[in-house]
């Protein structure tokens, strides 16, 4: 992953298209928005739709908008997708499920950097960078008839591929501490400390489903949580039953991450306490983007503030 997220960094300085592969859950919105946040288009909007969710009749208004009286219905006119995000990023994710012939006409986009609001006879100038995801195998899908050729070609100028959580264990430690940290701040619950049982657990499980998945289970578990303690029982039932050994570097003893971290000790026997969870991740991350921490507070989450006053702590 730190090779996925170095090789994003450079692609975000281009204004290519870019195509995100990976299974469902697997958190392509999460590195459009990284690439949108690196690139100079930061100051302006970034605009995420999920092509399966839009209805096929209504997809080229919701993409280039519609003059008033356009259709039945059209009560008044209306931007589109395009419009919205003008000097920003405009995230097309799912993009396998578009239907061919809008396909055709977001290829025509791209080329002319021009559309044709539905009911207009005048082409608008467009200034939107395209970061597209799919889990579908694109390649197959063109050679059944289900995906345009050049519209691929077009967008795979730069490609990047999120394997599955499955491919990427030493991931899994870095992320529960992440969504821990995440959904106490949100929850605004005094966390102290995380039952190891309870730990082994999010950091055995294979995650199916992905970052969504994980996410979902440490959301419960911060929401059940009391007395200041996430335990085993707040855990989904899924992974509570798929123990497994306490794995290694997690115990408060000998867990240091870097040669020179100090960190504070449990305050209670044998239990890692948030403090200890946060300053390991926060340093894992701080080390992986070189010291920049303007990117590690991006891909923890957290205000660059909040990141400061993490480092400040005792």
């Amino acid at each position: 992953m730190q090779m996925l997220f170095h090789d994003a960094a450079r692609l975000a300085k281009s204004d290519a298209p870019v195509l995100i592969l990976g299974e469902s859950g697997t958190g392509k919105e999460l590195l459009a928005r990284a690439i949108h946040t690196e690139s100079f288009r930061h100051n302006r909007d970034f605009i995420a739709v999920n092509c399966a969710s839009i209805p096929a009749e209504l997809m080229e208004s919701e993409f280039f908008g519609h003059l008033k009286g356009a259709f039945t219905g059209a009560h008044e006119s209306r931007k589109g997708l395009f419009q919205m995000a003008q000097g920003g990023s405009l995230f097309l994710d799912e993009i396998g499920e578009m239907p061919s012939n809008l396909q055709a006409k977001l290829l025509r986009a791209l080329q002319e950097k021009t559309i044709r609001p539905v009911g207009s006879e005048r082409e608008e100038p467009i200034d939107v960078r395209i970061i597209a995801a799919t889990h579908r195998d694109l390649e197959k899908e063109i050679l059944e008839n289900n995906f345009r050729s050049d519209l691929f070609y077009r967008l795979e100028t730069f490609s990047l591929r999120i394997p599955p959580l499955r491919e990427r264990a030493n991931d899994i430690e870095h992320l529960v501490f992440a969504l821990i940290e995440k959904h106490t701040e949100l929850q605004d619950k005094a966390l102290a400390q995380v039952e190891p049982e309870a730990l082994n657990a999010l950091l055995d499980y294979s995650y199916p489903g992905n970052v969504r998945e994980l996410e979902n289970a440490i959301m419960r578990a911060v929401t059940l949580s009391e007395e200041g303690i996430l335990r085993h029982r707040h855990l989904p039932e899924r992974l509570r039953a798929h123990p497994g050994p306490l794995t290694p570097g997690l115990d408060p003893v000998d867990g240091d991450v870097l040669p020179d971290t100090q960190l504070p000790p449990s305050s209670c026997t044998g239990w890692p306490s948030l403090q200890e969870i946060e300053k390991r991740y926060i340093y894992k991350v701080l080390e992986a983007t070189g010291g920049n921490k303007r990117r590690t507070a991006e891909m923890l989450g957290i205000a660059r503030r909040t990141l400061y006053r993490r480092l400040e702590e005792d």
